[in-house]
């Protein structure tokens, strides 16, 4: 303790000089006890890897990310810190991964629809599978669910038409946005398309509010008469909200002229078109005044979005999310998002799966996989933003996930042959907390 020798050679306590470096006193107090907390509880667990995201940036070297053994985040210290039973790891430790968009429903669909069809036949083939028995659906659900909990995601934006997500989901195994979906282009069914959804919302409204959130969401412009939007929009309101946007050429033009690919997949299903006057503008353009009132607004694909609609995009008084289903995009129409002038507009990314129906597997890793090989220039540090922070704000679950900071409990994965700060088509991805 600081003090002031006098002549007997003892040291006196100083008042004045104590409380004029409390502060200093304080911090060492603090650190002080900080250490010793964790060179003497057995209860925490402690990783050095070869580099830690933390949820925004990649740390090298010394840093020690300390968890308590329910996977709360205590803190990033350097190895002096840590005291003893730090595990050393090879790979690189990040938060766990966000699935902002999945049909984890159209599970059993996994290989049954052929691959570069385009949209129009891809939604055509979903629609016209109805021959499954439920116990049959609800399996590929649990394998599906199994699989995501493998790929290190722990949060899922999940798109649901039906109730058969259920039962899966009250086992709380992942956190889950569930978006009940609504589509219906005749406005003679707008009001029982309606009422159907909203039951389903009530349905999944009474699960964990802890661990599940629900809204009830538009399918995609060319699936949702005006009547429909009436019915619906009031319902948007401090609400996350997604819609399929953009994900095929053919969508602006029905909104530009009247016609293309849609109308003749409308044909198809015999689905009478006559009421639909094109706006004359882009999907985009058309339809983004019908979510003004949303809390968050997650565009889904946007394969071919221009960029007048990026520049109207700007303008949107509430945060926008776009997100990239790259594996899927190639899957269905053998094309990929412009994701750099998306990136040069500023955008908030965040990445989804989609569903088996349109993808190989539900792995985020295997979506960054792509992007990184398409797209080399654009920086790791960044796409893992996309796949961890970014995903957690869309789904309105930052305050637990998606970043390393104390009193989260975002989950801790490993990624391992990442070679320093890059992912390889070898990496791998397993749960370590």
């Amino acid at each position: 303790m600081q003090g002031r020798s006098n002549p007997g050679g003892t040291v006196e306590f100083d008042p004045a000089l104590f409380f004029k470096r409390g502060s200093q006193w304080s911090s060492l107090i603090k650190n002080f006890r900080k250490v010793n907390r964790f060179h003497t509880d057995m209860a925490y667990r402690k990783f050095k890897p070869d580099c830690i995201f933390t949820g925004q940036e990649i740390l090298e070297n010394d840093s020690v990310l300390v968890a308590a053994e329910d996977g709360t985040i205590e803190g990033l210290i350097s190895s002096d810190e840590a005291g003893q039973d730090v595990q050393v790891i090879s790979g690189m430790i990040s938060p766990g991964f966000i699935n902002c968009h999945c049909h984890l429903e159209l599970s059993h669909l996994k290989g049954v629809i052929p691959q570069k069809t385009g949209l129009t036949g891809f939604v055509f083939s979903v629609v016209t599978q109805r021959h499954y028995r439920e116990e049959e659906i609800i399996e590929a659900i649990a394998r599906a669910e199994d699989e995501m909990l493998a790929n290190g995601i722990v949060a899922v934006g999940d798109i649901c038409n039906n109730i058969f997500t259920l039962d899966q989901k009250e086992k709380n195994r992942l956190f889950y946005y569930n978006f009940i979906e609504i589509s219906g282009w005749l406005p003679v069914v707008a009001a029982s398309r309606f009422e159907k959804s909203r039951s389903q919302y009530d349905e999944f409204h009474r699960l964990s509010p802890a661990q599940h959130q629900s809204s009830m969401v538009p399918h995609a412009p060319y699936s949702v008469s005006d009547a429909l939007w009436q019915l619906l929009s009031p319902h948007f309101s401090n609400k996350t909200i997604t819609i399929h946007n953009q994900e095929t050429s053919s969508e602006d033009e029905l909104f530009k002229t009247g016609g293309g690919d849609l109308v003749g997949m409308y044909e198809q299903l015999h689905v009478s078109n006559p009421f639909f006057q094109p706006s004359g503008k882009s999907s985009l353009q058309t339809n983004l005044p019908h979510l003004i009132l949303a809390k968050n607004i997650i565009l889904v694909h946007n394969t071919f979005i221009k960029e007048e609609d990026l520049q109207y995009c700007h303008h949107h008084p509430g945060p926008l999310f776009f997100c990239l289903c790259v594996n899927a995009n190639q899957y269905i129409e053998n094309a990929l998002p412009p994701l750099e002038l998306i990136r040069q507009y500023g955008s908030r990314i965040v990445l989804g799966t989609d569903s088996l129906a349109s993808n190989r597997n539900l792995s985020i890793l295997d979506e960054i996989k792509t992007i990184m090989h398409f797209f080399p220039e654009v920086p790791l540090v960044e796409v893992l933003q996309w796949a961890t922070l970014n995903g957690a704000q869309a789904l309105e679950l930052d305050h637990i996930l998606g970043s390393f900071q104390a009193g989260k409990k975002p989950g801790i994965i490993l990624i391992e042959n990442s070679h320093g700060k890059t992912i390889h088509k070898d990496s791998t991805v397993r749960r370590l907390l």
